[in-house]
């Protein structure tokens, strides 16, 4: 074997079964030995972006990594983005990054870049592989490392002549290491948190803490001390919907979590932080929790929110059954223009059980989060890292993972012009995404920050940074013009048609909502 040929296989056995690409000429020996191994899907996206958001979606979907296939430090550098909301979503993904013949870099080539030092900041691991041998020795470590709980992003530096150096062998899969797990005193000290106080407590949850069965845990605590259940602001896998715990949600702007936050004398904390200000704002707090109210950090991110989560019922002698199970609930959808809220219920009423609904929707899309919470069981994607251009990607990916469920992408026009080319790979790979544009012809949530940061009668030249009219953006005919079936819908009657078509049938719809 080459060194590819080893490298692929490798990952393969370990368990990685589809490629996310966007290749250019040092990386050809690495085209040919995905093409040779049969166990390995390749799936071309036409922006890196689209490509490291697609691995994201994946990993939250699979809980196992996809592997990236990119272009030297440049086209690793055009996907760090979504590597950023990867790794803030601790979603696990492998890039694998080309990059020029060992003995070509001292002439410094036109591409040539430090494409370790690119990778780095968006990467939880980074290796640049030694010799075609040592390849394949580093693709399984990456797996390791991919596959640590809940998720790391992990990548690994490829040399072309590494890459097309024969001589090596592909290596057995790694051992992944165990769950960290929270110690006995740390459980004690949270159950005595909740149980001593005598005023409002709470349970904040997030990363893995928000899948179901952990809800289950988190709603028998609930039961046993009457906390409440609050879900960080923006999760990674939301499972939620009729019959499922319910949990609130900690509002975006800082000086509404801090009023929803203030009242609470203890604050028990799994898988997700005490909560910050997403910027900081003059004469307003950066730290969210009310003074002197009892914080417990019971599990971070990356320890296990099972056995944290069952260990404190169990401390607290919890009944058997949760509290809070979320009823069946539905809205009336206004009739004629439509908006946030009759599009909300819309979706409500139509999202189909097991739906994964990927969420960057910005400002137009909180009523749809807020009624779906009693719709048909589904799975919320929402913008873990803030980086807005992740929603459509994020989609291709859930979709590759889960082909048998209906996934929703809800789009903000604004970001979803930084990664449209996935509409592209949505319709090359006939997956099934109906994805609802929701075209508002501005970025409003920084029309918003405008006022928040006391910038008083902005003029004409400010404003014309934050609005996209002129010209205005025709998604239903970029759409069209990339292979997806496009319809423009303007009143609430029309969407709840659209919608109910794109649901019927298999494959990529999108549905162009003028609010």
């Amino acid at each position: 074997m080459n060194g590819a040929e080893a490298f692929i296989q490798t990952l393969n056995t370990c368990g990685v079964e589809v490629c996310f690409a966007n290749p250019g000429t040092s990386e050809m020996q690495l085209v040919a030995a995905i093409d040779r191994q049969d166990g390995m899907r390749a799936i071309l996206g036409l922006f890196e972006g689209v490509v490291t958001g697609a691995a994201d979606g994946y990993g939250r979907m699979a809980d196992k990594p996809a592997v990236t296939l990119l272009h030297l430090g440049p086209g690793l550098g055009n996907g760090l983005a979504n590597l950023h909301n990867a790794r803030r979503a601790a979603s696990p993904v492998i890039n694998m990054v080309g990059d020029h013949a060992t003995y070509h870099l001292h002439y410094n080539a036109p591409l040539t870049s430090d494409a370790a030092g690119v990778a780095r900041p968006m990467s939880d691991w980074v290796r640049t592989s030694t010799s075609q041998r040592d390849l394949a020795q580093a693709g399984a470590e990456a797996f390791a490392v991919a596959q640590s709980y809940p998720g790391k992003v992990a990548t690994v530096i490829v040399p072309a002549d590494h890459a097309w150096n024969e001589g090596s062998a592909a290596v057995a899969p790694p051992a992944v290491p165990a769950r960290a797990q929270v110690p006995a005193e740390t459980i004690a000290e949270a159950a005595a948190a909740l149980r001593d106080c005598a005023g409002p407590k709470a349970l904040m949850l997030g990363g893995r803490a928000l899948r179901a069965a952990e809800l289950v845990q988190a709603g028998r605590i609930a039961a046993a001390t009457g906390a409440r259940l609050i879900a960080e602001t923006f999760a990674t896998r939301h499972q939620r919907g009729a019959g499922r715990v319910a949990v609130e949600k900690l509002p975006y702007f800082g000086e509404q979590a801090e009023a929803y936050l203030k009242d609470f004398e203890a604050i028990v904390f799994v898988g997700t932080e005490p909560p910050v200000s997403f910027f900081a704002y003059p004469g307003k707090p950066s730290f969210l929790s009310p003074p002197g109210a009892r914080l417990v950090r019971l599990a971070s991110l990356r320890e296990d929110a099972m056995q944290a989560l069952s260990g404190l019922a169990a401390a607290l002698d919890a009944p058997a059954q949760p509290a809070l199970v979320q009823d069946k609930t539905s809205f009336p959808a206004e009739p004629g223009r439509i908006n946030s809220a009759n599009l909300g219920a819309i979706l409500a009423e139509l999202l189909p059980e097991d739906a994964i609904v990927s969420d960057e929707s910005a400002t137009s899309g909180g009523a749809a989060f807020a009624m779906c919470a009693g719709a048909a069981r589904h799975d919320w994607l929402q913008l873990t890292g803030g980086a807005i251009g992740q929603g459509l990607p994020l989609a291709v990916g859930a979709a590759v993972a889960c082909p048998d469920r209906k996934v929703i992408a809800l789009q903000a026009d604004g970001g979803g012009m930084y990664t449209a080319q996935a509409l592209w790979t949505m319709a090359r790979e006939q997956l099934d995404v109906t994805t609802v544009i929701l075209n508002n012809g501005s970025y409003a949530i920084l029309n918003i920050e405008l006022m928040r940061v006391g910038v008083q009668n902005p003029g004409p030249k400010a404003l014309s940074m934050l609005d996209l009219k002129h010209p205005a953006l025709d998604w239903s005919r970029m759409s069209e013009g990339m292979g997806v079936p496009a319809v423009r819908v303007t009143t609430a009657e029309e969407f709840r048609a659209a919608l109910a078509e794109a649901l019927q049938h298999k494959g990529p719809r999108l549905i162009e909502v003028l609010l």
